[in-house]
């Protein structure tokens, strides 16, 4: 698993991309922006539920899925905790983008969790696992390959990467 994490860590540099990406240089306190066909306010449950099309934008990073349930506080204001999105679910910044089944955005930890068929991808290269985790604050991720059979990762972290011509 560390090599793993050291791999995600170096694909940004892997790449030699300048821009800022979701593993590093993300404004966590950048406010956030929804837009989805629907949502159902469950104000009691301190909760709100936008269905079809979905997109969230907080600073340089992007969130597309078909459903998003965001948990909150009321009182003075509304304080997103969290955000849990399904139906496949692409997270982007800069030349960075992740793919999964499912995401957990917990906005108070400053962490992003993928799950299921997950691909991280910068330019050429990518990595292909079960889980990733993204510490927005630390720029540090953590590629998970699952069990045995999960997926399509046969239980392993997998990768490729683009090497430079050489003379």
């Amino acid at each position: 698993m560390l090599i793993a994490g050291a791999l995600v860590a170096a694909l940004p540099a892997a790449s030699g991309a300048q821009d800022a990406s979701m593993l590093g240089g993300h404004d966590i306190n950048a406010p956030v922006d929804v837009a989805a066909d629907r949502i159902e306010v469950q104000d009691r449950a301190d909760r709100a539920v936008f269905i079809g099309n979905v997109e969230v934008r907080q600073g340089g990073l992007t969130m597309n899925t078909s459903r998003l349930r965001i948990a909150y506080v009321s009182g003075g204001g509304i304080d997103i905790k969290r955000l849990d999105a399904s139906g496949g679910v692409t997270v982007g910044s800069g030349s960075d983008t992740a793919r999964g089944d499912f995401a957990v955005y917990d906005l108070d930890r400053k962490i992003i969790t993928m799950m299921g068929n997950v691909r991280l991808a910068q330019g050429p290269n990518e990595l292909f696992g079960s889980r990733l985790t993204i510490d927005l604050d630390s720029g540090r991720a953590v590629m998970d390959g699952g069990p045995a059979g999960v997926d399509q990762t046969g239980g392993r972290v997998t990768g490729r990467f683009t090497v430079p011509t050489r003379n």
